[in-house]
This record gives structure tokens, C-alpha cells and sequence, in this order.
């Protein structure tokens, strides 16, 4: 397949923007990413991005002539296009695993960690108390899920679409509540191990702040 230029629409510390950053790493596709400041200048609101993502959210991928909204439809698309290196489990049982544990993330902690929702909750303080209760819930529900399936990473010692949602995942409750994922040993094994591996390294949010010279 000829590549066209890609263009990843993101805002550096967006966990579903680090789920395509980290996918199009894994997958050694360049891309230029363009920022999207969702907390300070609001530019998702702006017509002019409106035109870009509809829902007026990030991530947004140009890539292969078209452009796709929505973290996941994004993932599976580079997948389904790019298999090689392969993000998917081998059997179907693996499969289904692997989409429980991504399932509780992008549909259980992470549309309740969003910044959009502190407008509606009144002070800092409920919203972070309700985060903070919402994303604990979540990490209880991977501990266990996890226990059936891991081993260094989410399904066993393969990386799949479940480690790419996992770690921007954790990084927000760590980073934002204070988590101590002690309370968690099976989500934090397997998040250290993730850490440690060039991708996460190289797509970390601190790394492209550095990279894009973001000034807070």
C-alpha cells in the first residue's frame, strides 16, 4: 500500500490520543502530529476543526486519502491495513479477552475521566472525587480481568490493542488522582512491564510535549 502523509490531530496528555500515537509507532508509520489545545484554548470548538472532527473531539487521523474520528474505529483501521507488526491475539477466545479489557477501558474509565465533564459537576473538587471513584471502579474490574489473561502483558506476553489502551489509561489515574496501584498488583505489573518498552517511551505524553516544544 502507498502511504499518503498522515496527520494525527491530538492533544499531548488526550490517553485516547496516546492510543493512536502509540499505534502508529508500533506500526513505524511517520505522521505529523498536529496539537489541539482542548483545555486552555478550547480549539476543538472552533469551526475550523468542527470541519475535521464532527464531534469536535480528538484523536483525529488523515491517513490513505480519508479521516477517521474515534480512537478505536482508528486503532482497528491502522490493524486491519497494517497487520504486520500483528496487535491481535491469535485465537478467538484471545480475542474476546482482549476487547473485555479494552471494552472497560474506553467505555468504563475513560469517557469518565474526561475534562468535558467538570463544567457539568459544578467545582475541581466533585469532579475529581467523581473520577477518581469512577476510575477506581474500572481498576478493580482489569485486576480481575487481568488475572485471566496476562502474563509480562495484558493477554499473555504478546502486545495487543488491550496494552495500547491500558497504559494511556493508567498514566491519567496515576498522574491525576494519586492512584496507588499497589491496591491493583496485577494492573501494575503489567503496566511497569509496559513502561518499560520503547513504544510507551516514545509516545509518552512528557516525550511529546518535549517533542512539540508545548508550553503550559
Amino acid at each position: 500500500m502507498v502511504e499518503n502523509r498522515v496527520i494525527l490531530h491530538a492533544y499531548w496528555l488526550s490517553s485516547c490520543s496516546w492510543r493512536v500515537r502509540a499505534m502508529l509507532h508500533a506500526k513505524s508509520i511517520p505522521f505529523e502530529e498536529r496539537p489541539v489545545d482542548i483545555v486552555k484554548t478550547g480549539k476543538q470548538l472552533t469551526e475550523e476543526y468542527r470541519a475535521i472532527n464532527p464531534a469536535q473531539k480528538v484523536p483525529a487521523l488523515e491517513i490513505d486519502g480519508v479521516t477517521l474520528v474515534e480512537s478505536m474505529a482508528i486503532i482497528q483501521y491502522i490493524e486491519d491495513t497494517r497487520p504486520e507488526p500483528k496487535l491481535m491475539p491469535d485465537t478467538a477466545l484471545q480475542r474476546a479477552r482482549m476487547r473485555e479489557i479494552c471494552e472497560t477501558i474506553v467505555s468504563g474509565i475513560q469517557p469518565l475521566q474526561n475534562f468535558g465533564l467538570k463544567k457539568h459537576l459544578g467545582t475541581e473538587e466533585k469532579f475529581l472525587s467523581f473520577t477518581k471513584y469512577w476510575t477506581e471502579r474500572g481498576l478493580q474490574t482489569l485486576n480481575d480481568l487481568l488475572a485471566k489473561t496476562s502474563g509480562a502483558y495484558c493477554i499473555g506476553d504478546q502486545i495487543t490493542l488491550a496494552d495500547i489502551c491500558l497504559v494511556p489509561q493508567i498514566y491519567n489515574g496515576v498522574s491525576r488522582h494519586k492512584l496507588d496501584l499497589k491496591t491493583y498488583p496485577i494492573v501494575s505489573k503489567v503496566y511497569e512491564n509496559l513502561l518499560k518498552e520503547e513504544l510507551f517511551q516514545a509516545t509518552h505524553p512528557k516525550a511529546t510535549k518535549e517533542k512539540l516544544k508545548i508550553n503550559l
